[in-house]
């Protein structure tokens, strides 16, 4: 591509990101994506060829998403997630300090099971609505649902889509993927438990809730929801471990789980599909056409040559500064274009295991830092601001800068070694 092309794709794909991120007029963030890559095609600098070439490279990614999308509306309509929420609160005893553990240990079985974007967008409501009703100030055990779903969206490929993203047909087996990554994920998810709870301290010292509040009964949809998000669990960890991809899975049981609970109690299904946030798969295309235009600039190339070159030097130190640069990329220009790219960069090159695991770490919690890191941050923002609660990006940050330091630098040293 001859430099005047690649300096004005680079020029719309930067004003496309900021779009995603900024959301000028409030326009949907799916929008800006799709204008973003529609500009490289009608300006000539992307054939239409390279960009449905790009956009069926996301394929997997569509296909996970509106699975784990189906099944979290789902549950959230038959009232798990408030009955996983008031539980917490029932067995803290009228603590503030034992809400907040059981609550990040909810946060910590939804975003493994169900991907961050699931604990951002239903988990939080739940837990917004159970401390109003125990009587407490919502804020300190929101911001858990925030950074967890960040912290601990490395456990199990199935926990953030960016994972799917990174890797893409060359996702680790099972078995590889928990030898890569069971322990950096505890190191990320006790220390940021440990700096949070520090950083919310003087909040839940003033806190005072109700030993008990109203139970709500949880509807035998419900409880077929549970198992169904349970089967799904199963049914995707056997698919890792043998090397299936996991979008098709993920689909077809969070299909057959809705066709069954909305059958059994005799729904509509439209509700539960007019809940979905759909416009999350034209986003994430509009990515994958743009980042097909960066490999077309040879920006890839020369991030893989670069990277490929710090690695002759020194493995180590080449995974470390991938992981941080990783890290802070996300926070400029959110972590699934990120994503995307170190997926090209991985695909294009054999890197060693420390700095792929590097790679992930740095897109999965690097996040943490900033209200623009991830899109499940993103959609957290978008559940409070339902609620009448606005939380700025300086404050945001505040407890960003605290918290995402410590963590990323013990989950890199786990994983570096």
């Amino acid at each position: 591509m001859p430099p005047s092309d690649a300096i004005l794709a680079w020029a719309i794909i930067a004003l496309a990101t900021a779009g995603v991120i900024v959301r000028p007029f409030r326009l949907p963030e799916a929008i800006w994506a799709v204008a973003g890559a529609a500009e490289l095609v009608v300006f000539g600098l992307l054939p239409w060829s390279d960009a449905l070439t790009g956009m069926r490279k996301g394929v997997d990614v569509y296909l996970f998403l509106v699975g784990m999308m189906l099944i979290a509306e789902l549950a959230q309509r038959e009232g798990l997630f408030e009955y996983l929420a008031v539980y917490a609160v029932e067995h803290a005893r009228g603590s503030p300090q034992r809400l907040f553990l059981l609550v990040y240990a909810v946060g910590i079985l939804v975003t493994v099971l169900l991907s961050n974007d699931a604990t951002a967008i239903v988990l939080t409501p739940a837990v917004y609505a159970a401390t109003r009703a125990a009587g407490a100030a919502p804020l300190p055990y929101l911001f858990v649902c925030a950074f967890i779903a960040n912290a601990a969206s490395f456990v199990l490929p199935i926990s953030n889509p960016a994972n799917l993203v990174v890797f893409g047909s060359r996702m680790p087996h099972l078995v590889e993927w928990l030898r890569m990554f069971a322990l950096p994920s505890i190191a990320s998810i006790v220390v940021t438990y440990v700096v949070l709870l520090i950083s919310q301290r003087r909040a839940l010292a003033e806190e005072k809730i109700e030993a008990s509040i109203p139970s709500p009964h949880l509807s035998h949809g419900g409880k077929l929801a549970a198992g169904g998000i349970g089967a799904i669990g199963l049914v995707l960890l056997t698919a890792s471990a043998f090397d299936v991809q996991l979008g098709l899975p993920t689909s077809v049981c969070g299909a057959v789980t809705a066709a069954a609970v909305l059958a059994l109690s005799r729904q509509s299904p439209w509700p539960v599909l007019n809940g979905i946030s759909w416009s999350v798969i034209p986003l994430v295309a509009g990515l994958f056409v743009m980042v097909e235009a960066l490999v077309r600039t040879g920006t890839i190339g020369h991030l893989s040559a670069a990277l490929h070159r710090a690695v002759e030097t020194s493995p180590a130190k080449a995974a470390w500064i991938t992981g941080l640069v990783t890290a802070l990329a996300d926070n400029i220009a959110n972590n699934l274009p990120v994503g995307l790219i170190v997926g090209s960069v991985n695909a294009a090159d054999h890197l060693p295991q420390g700095v792929t695991s590097a790679m992930l770490i740095g897109v999965d919690l690097g996040p943490n830092l900033s209200i623009t890191g991830s899109l499940a941050t993103i959609l957290w923002l978008v559940a409070l601001r339902r609620e009448k609660i606005d939380v700025t990006a300086w404050r945001f940050l505040q407890i960003g800068v605290l918290v995402t330091p410590p963590a990323l630098v013990a989950a890199l040293a786990v994983a570096i070694h």
